[in-house]
């Protein structure tokens, strides 16, 4: 099974990258992580108050996986962290078409 290709992880760590202003990324970033052929972007939180301990807080926001064909989908993961197709989502041969649908969030399912 081939790797991610290279344009595509760069197009997805660019997106990540440009959610968060950076006076704010000492608090919170978008960050993606990669698996065989699937992509996860996350948001991850600073610890809030000492009790909660050191580590930072993640929450998964989406995932790109691509196929055996070369084409994209995007899932939404459910509130038990569950991977679902999400509805409606464009075919698509590179992220960016996908991404934009993530920053759209018609259904309320990525940001909340």
């Amino acid at each position: 099974m081939a790797a991610i290709p290279e344009l595509a992880l760069r197009q997805i760590e660019r997106w990540c990258a440009q959610r968060v202003p950076e006076h704010l990324q000492d608090q919170v970033r978008v960050e993606c992580r990669t698996r065989g052929r699937a992509v996860t972007i996350v948001e991850r939180r600073a610890p809030w108050s000492p009790q909660a301990g050191p580590d930072w807080t993640e929450q998964k926001i989406a995932q790109l996986r691509l196929d055996e064909f070369g084409i994209w989908s995007v899932w939404w993961a459910d509130r038990n962290g569950r991977w679902l197709s999400y509805p409606d989502a464009p075919v698509a041969s590179t992220p960016p078409a996908l991404l934009a649908e993530i920053d759209r969030n018609p259904n309320g399912v990525f940001w909340g």
